[in-house]
């Protein structure tokens, strides 16, 4: 080879390697985040927003320096409401993109789906949706509800005098773990409390469900029989049908209570929430309480939702699992600054105790041994405009009970993650 020709190449590959390092030293500036969330399908309805809500508080985090002087990198995918699918992604985004943790999934199938990877890989995942309970996972941190959180208060609520004095009680929901453990969890409160199984009945339909004119019709045959309330755990676009049927049927709140699980201000934005007023959810954040924290929390995802220009912007709202997944990230990267390293062990050991004030108006804690986040419960009336007036509330946050004390031989479980397989 001439000397020039050596020269070309030399500088060549000097060239080519330092556009390497270069390469190189971007991606190490930068934190990978997984964003796992569907954003098409069934779920998309709930989902959609909190990918959204996940993204501006990376930006707003980034816009404060990052995480140790770091910013962070979303990595966004689309599980499709495909439950298989989700443990397809949540395994590229732990393997492939080397995300140091993953934010996402709502239904309890799809984080199911996904438990085997994160506790194969030893990925971190934070999961922002109210559910059954019976799960404690070193691999995840649950910034929803457990039922001691949600379920039961609702109950209770409706059981006494302010909630209607009910003594029938009609259980709704999706075919799946999450509505189907619930209501055996609620069956067997119910129970404890004298309620006969007479009285109680349970029915479910599948995912994207679109037809309850039959079930809507036996709800107003169910409650000739005495006081009743209908506890749903209906999930996803089937709220929509759902609603406008009993809308339809003329079933309204003063004759049979429906208080939803699943059901917030996003889910009502589609739907004429005049019919529905006085309906109930039970959550731990409404968009409606009043404090600071919230309406600068509001203001701002109004704000981001209009310079995205994001689908119904002009009518954005908040709800509560994404206030638990704005929650869930500043706390994460609260973590990761005490453990200066986004190693999952390190992380693990430093959300330990955690604390932050929330859009709520409360100071939520990670628990030190459960990993579920210590929150508020919240009873919600649906209002005209489609927000909810809250009726009732915990005066502090309540530690969660993963393992219900309603089924059998939880007393002997631990009360620390184990994995699950």
């Amino acid at each position: 080879m001439k000397r020039r020709s050596l020269l070309k190449a030399f500088t060549l590959s000097a060239s080519i390697a330092a556009m390497g390092m270069t390469w190189t030293v971007q991606a190490a500036e930068t934190i990978k985040v997984g964003i796992l969330h569907s954003l098409s399908g069934t779920m998309a309805i709930s989902e959609t927003s909190l990918k959204d809500m996940a993204l501006m508080t990376i930006e707003e985090i980034n816009a404060k320096g990052g995480v140790n002087g770091k910013m962070l990198e979303p990595v966004v995918v689309d599980p499709a409401s495909n439950w298989p699918l989700f443990a397809e992604k949540s395994r590229q985004l732990l393997t492939q993109d080397k995300v140091a943790v993953v934010f996402g999934c709502w239904t309890s199938v799809s984080r199911k789906s996904v438990l085997p990877v994160f506790e194969e890989l030893n990925g971190l995942l934070f999961y922002p949706v109210q559910y059954e309970g019976e799960e404690m996972s070193p691999n995840v941190f649950y910034t929803g509800a457990a039922p001691n959180q949600q379920a039961i208060p609702a109950v209770e609520y409706l059981m006494s005098e302010d909630g209607g004095a009910a003594k029938r009680f009609f259980l709704l929901g999706t075919d799946y773990v999450y509505p189907r453990t619930t209501n055996k969890i609620l069956r067997s409160f119910l129970h404890s409390k004298g309620v006969a199984d007479k009285d109680i009945e349970e029915v479910y339909t599948p995912f994207g469900h679109a037809d309850y004119q039959t079930i809507v019709a036996n709800i107003k045959k169910f409650s000739a029989g005495g006081k009743t309330a209908v506890i749903s755990t209906v999930n996803g676009d089937s709220n929509v049908p759902f609603y406008k049927e009993l809308a339809n049927q003329g079933l309204k709140a003063t004759d049979v209570p429906v208080v939803a699980f699943s059901v917030g201000e996003e889910e009502l934005r589609g739907i004429d929430t005049k019919p529905l007023v006085g309906n109930l959810a039970a959550w731990n954040y409404f968009e409606s309480v009043d404090n600071p924290v919230n309406k600068k929390f509001v203001a701002d995802w109004q704000a981001y939702a209009k310079k995205k220009n994001l689908p119904g912007a002009d009518k954005a709202v908040t709800n509560d699992p994404m206030e638990a997944t704005y929650v869930g990230i500043h706390m994460w990267a609260q973590a990761v600054e005490k453990a200066k390293s986004t190693d999952v062990d390190k992380v693990r050991e430093a959300m330990a105790g955690q604390t932050f004030a929330a859009p709520s108006g409360f100071t939520l804690t990670m628990d030190k041994t459960n990993h579920h986040l210590h929150k508020p419960v919240m009873i919600g009336e649906i209002q005209a405009d489609g927000q909810f007036n809250v009726v009732w509330q915990t005066k502090e946050p309540i530690r969660a009970q993963p393992w219900s004390p309603f089924i059998p031989g939880n007393d002997k479980k631990p009360d620390y993650a184990v994995k699950s397989n």
